[in-house]
């Protein structure tokens, strides 16, 4: 099973988007998304960086998605 690699923040805003989340707030650089099952989760997007393996996790474990869900969705 391979691991997860690191994302960027635009790139992750965009598989969430597929997934039926949408942008409901933004306060700097936090952009939070809400399914409308209820799920909600934030993501940073700051620019040149990549959202570690750790927040990535978690943010995976917000919005009940698994890593190999993830990696399909890549």
């Amino acid at each position: 099973m391979p691991k997860l690699s690191h994302v960027r923040g635009k790139d992750l805003i965009g598989i969430l988007e597929k997934l039926g989340f949408e942008k409901i707030h933004q306060k700097g650089s936090h952009v939070r998304m809400r399914h409308s099952d209820g799920r909600r989760t934030s993501i940073p997007l700051h620019s040149g960086e990549k959202v570690g393996i750790g927040l990535l996790r978690k943010i995976l474990r917000d919005i009940n998605l698994s890593p190999d869900e993830f990696r399909k969705l890549r």
